[in-house]
């Protein structure tokens, strides 16, 4: 296996583990992204994304997500969005390897917070983020505003 960045070439495979990941998250219709949009927004000058793939001989198994942001208090940070592992290469090593890669690629950053979210259900990845020293901070809610409320308050 081999940990890589992702290439536009890979984001068909990208968004057969998008769509894996909505389907474990409970949520299987919500995907509405496309490797067309995936090529536009994650390539090329003003990319809005960055990706690394955990790679076998069969193939992608594995990616992780990311982009920056900016707090007011601490300055540069990573968002990691999403990361997953096909549900057949589970317990490979590839989640961990590509967990490493994204908190290998805040430290060359210098970025002063890698943030992401966890659904309260998902007690494997919790341990795990909690075992590898990561907070989980249960007083702070996600807030967010889908297309049609977006539309709707600008109406």
């Amino acid at each position: 296996m081999i940990i890589r960045t992702g290439t536009a070439h890979d984001m068909p495979s990208i968004l057969k583990l998008i769509k894996e990941l909505a389907t474990f998250e409970r949520e299987p219709d919500a995907v509405v992204v496309t490797v067309d949009d995936l090529i536009r927004d994650g390539f090329g000058e003003n990319a809005l994304f960055h990706t690394f793939v955990a790679e076998t001989d069969s193939g992608i198994i594995g990616m992780a997500l990311y982009y920056y942001r900016y707090s007011t208090w601490k300055g540069k940070t990573i968002h990691l969005e999403d990361l997953i592992v096909t549900e057949s290469a589970r317990g490979t090593g590839a989640g961990s390897a590509l967990y490493k890669a994204v908190i290998n690629q805040g430290k060359r950053d210098k970025v002063c917070r890698i943030e992401w979210n966890v659904l309260d259900w998902n007690t494997p990845a919790i341990d795990f983020y909690e075992k590898s020293g990561a907070k989980i901070i249960a007083d702070w809610r996600v807030v967010h505003m889908d297309e049609k409320v977006i539309l709707e308050f600008t109406a």
